[in-house]
């Protein structure tokens, strides 16, 4: 069983990365990659309940409680918002929900992400992050009781 890894750690870990690629076409390309690795979301979970509001494609995301972890799955119709859905997951997946609402994000900013989004896409992003703190919001207030 591996150790269970912090966000900060796999965020450090994203960002070492991020750091190899010279440009932002073989960042995107990377970002593909991952995106094809991503969880996917059961197919019944593909509707507007589970579809994240903001994003110009569609972004579904799943959560639910397992052992005291939140397990994300999602998916896209587009190949870059996949990638990006894919690494939030990645830091967030299988994390206990008050270090979700914990956690500060500085991946984004450090592998300059949301600069080489669109608006639109950055919007996304936000969105993306907004829902998976509501799940973490969520499952916590589950585990309290």
């Amino acid at each position: 069983m591996s150790q269970h890894q912090s966000i900060n750690d796999i965020q450090d870990e994203i960002i070492d990365e991020f750091s190899m690629f010279d440009d932002w076409m073989q960042r995107y390309e990377y970002m593909i990659e991952l995106g094809k690795s991503l969880q996917l979301i059961d197919e019944q979970y593909k509707t507007d309940e589970y579809t994240i509001k903001g994003c110009q494609s569609k972004v579904w995301v799943f959560a639910e409680l397992k052992d005291n972890t939140i397990e994300f799955t999602a998916d896209s119709d587009a190949i870059i918002t996949k990638g990006i859905i894919a690494l939030l997951l990645r830091v967030f997946s299988g994390q206990h929900p008050k270090d979700i609402l914990d956690a500060e994000l500085y991946f984004i900013d450090q592998i300059g992400l949301k600069e080489h989004l669109s608006p639109t896409r950055a919007n996304g992003l936000v969105s993306m992050i907004k829902q998976i703190r509501l799940y973490a919001v969520a499952y916590q207030t589950q585990i309290e009781e």
